[in-house]
């Protein structure tokens, strides 16, 4: 195995931006590999299976779990997310840095089975900040909002567990300084195992 490969974990709470961050990371950068998770949830408009999410039915996600298939998943608000274990140790085999777009729960459990993976919390500056910009989205009823921001609220908890805390104040500066644990990593890895590998 390539050691220089790792795994890029990128979590945060519900409407802190992350899909925006990570997303112009990849379009920035086209030798990160990033692991589409599978989902039982209805695909929306659009989204592309196979890039946005691998869309499968509840029986098909289930017959996965049996199988021992998933490095973690979870169900959230009745719906079925995992990341398949094969994908990840294909890219890092590879040599590639290999991102995940995990929940808080999710990345938990990455941590646990994975402790070489790089791992980035995103924070809002506020979440009065966060408050603002769930409601500007407009896309949750009042109480589901509130649920959203308890969640966030409880989540925030965990990001000292976090090697990276990374403030999206805005969303350029999250990536600059995303791009910047990047290549921390990969000067780190070059150390530890030497030109040859």
């Amino acid at each position: 195995m390539n050691s220089r490969g790792f795994l890029l974990v990128i979590t945060a709470p519900s409407g802190t931006g992350k899909t925006t961050i990570y997303r112009d990371i990849l379009a920035r950068h086209p030798e990160i590999s990033f692991s589409v998770s599978y989902t039982t949830r209805e695909k929306r408009s659009g989204e592309v299976n196979g890039e946005d999410y691998f869309f499968i039915s509840r029986e098909k996600f289930l017959h996965m779990i049996r199988q021992n298939r998933f490095l973690e998943w979870a169900e959230v608000h009745d719906e079925l997310k995992g990341t398949e274990k094969r994908q990840v140790a294909d890219f890092l085999k590879r040599g590639k840095v290999c991102l995940l777009d995990v929940d808080v729960q999710g990345a938990l459990s990455i941590m646990k089975n994975y402790p070489d993976a790089v791992t980035v919390f995103i924070q809002p500056p506020s979440l009065d900040e966060l408050e603002k910009r769930l409601r500007k989205r407009g896309t949750e009823s009042e109480e589901k909002l509130r649920l959203r921001l308890l969640n966030a609220k409880k989540e925030l908890e965990y990001a000292p567990l976090f090697q990276y805390i990374v403030v999206n104040d805005r969303v350029e500066n999250a990536v600059k300084r995303i791009e910047q644990i990047i290549q921390e990593e990969e000067k780190k890895k070059r150390v530890d195992h030497g030109p040859g590998l």
